[in-house]
């Protein structure tokens, strides 16, 4: 007996649902809209999705951004394979939906993917949009989030641009996300580091 016989579900019914979600209401809905119709939804979801998160992470997600501004070829370098990753358990999870026990577990995958990963790369548009804001003098976070949006919007005319600008800045976030998770448990300024009894004044 499956995990889905446990719940009394048809499997059919659950691989139906999955194969929905994750294909008919994204990829296919997301082709037939034209490029300012894609433009205007970037926007939408950029705002939304980086204003919820920096709102509900408001620790981790502002320092998930000063890092992306600080180091970000390090971050790419740890986010690029650690993206592919991801990506690739998110395609695992979609492959097994159609098996008996796929169908239980690969949409628990594909759902904490696709909610990992746009949050990740919004912070990393986020990061990008704070820079170029910072090149005019403003420095506010806020400000970085009105910037992302907007540049998100412009990539989103073009399918190929957005596929670019989503893998840097995916991989951007998703760098400084590790780093700064990895980092969490150590000192993070020089003000709190141990000072050794022989060197304390």
């Amino acid at each position: 007996m499956g995990p889905v016989d446990l719940y009394g579900v048809n499997g059919a019914v659950l691989e139906s649902i999955g194969h929905f979600a994750t294909t008919d209401i994204g990829l296919e809905t997301y082709q037939a809209l034209s490029a300012l119709e894609r433009a205007g939804v970037h926007v939408a979801v950029t705002l939304v999705v980086a204003m919820v998160a920096l709102g509900l992470l408001q620790n981790f997600g502002p320092q998930t951004v000063t890092k992306c501004r600080r180091s970000p070829v390090i971050s790419i370098c740890i986010g690029a394979p650690s993206l592919l990753v991801i990506g690739a358990v998110v395609s695992t999870g979609y492959l097994i939906i159609g098996t008996s026990l796929g169908t239980f577990f690969g949409i628990v995958l594909v759902a904490v993917g696709l909610t990992i990963i746009p949050v990740l790369t919004i912070a990393g548009f986020v990061a990008i949009g704070q820079s170029i804001a910072s090149r005019f003098g403003r420095h506010q976070l806020w400000i970085g989030v009105v910037v992302a949006s907007l540049l998100s919007g412009l990539v989103g005319l073009s399918v190929l641009a957005t596929v670019v600008a989503v893998l840097f800045a995916g991989s951007l976030g998703t760098g400084s996300a590790i780093r700064v998770m990895r980092g969490a448990g150590g000192s993070t300024h020089p003000s709190e580091r141990t000072v050794p009894p022989a060197n304390k004044i």
